[in-house]
């Protein structure tokens, strides 16, 4: 299963989006300085994740939050209404 998500900065008011098949692994690069993009915006917090069938799936969908302004936007919105809770939206079927 792949995913993309979102992980905001503790710190700062940044957020990265990037995809996965392995979340928690991938999570623990982040934090632990192992990614180059997000090693100065530590420690990071799991804020969004959505579930794809497939690899294709996962990184056209994450293309077009980080292309689309509005997309990422509505996505925050929806994180910070949450009070920074984690946005898990899950694909159906």
């Amino acid at each position: 299963m792949w995913c993309v998500y979102i992980l905001k900065s503790q710190n700062k008011r940044w957020y990265y989006v990037g995809s996965t098949n392995r979340l928690e692994t991938r999570i623990k690069e982040h934090n632990n300085g192992c990614v180059k993009s997000t090693k100065s915006y530590k420690p990071l917090k799991l804020v969004f994740n959505k579930d794809f069938n497939s690899e294709k799936e996962a990184r056209c969908y994450e293309r077009k939050v980080k292309d689309c302004r509005i997309e990422k936007e509505k996505i925050i919105k929806q994180i910070e209404d949450k009070n920074w809770g984690v946005a898990c939206l899950r694909r159906q079927v």
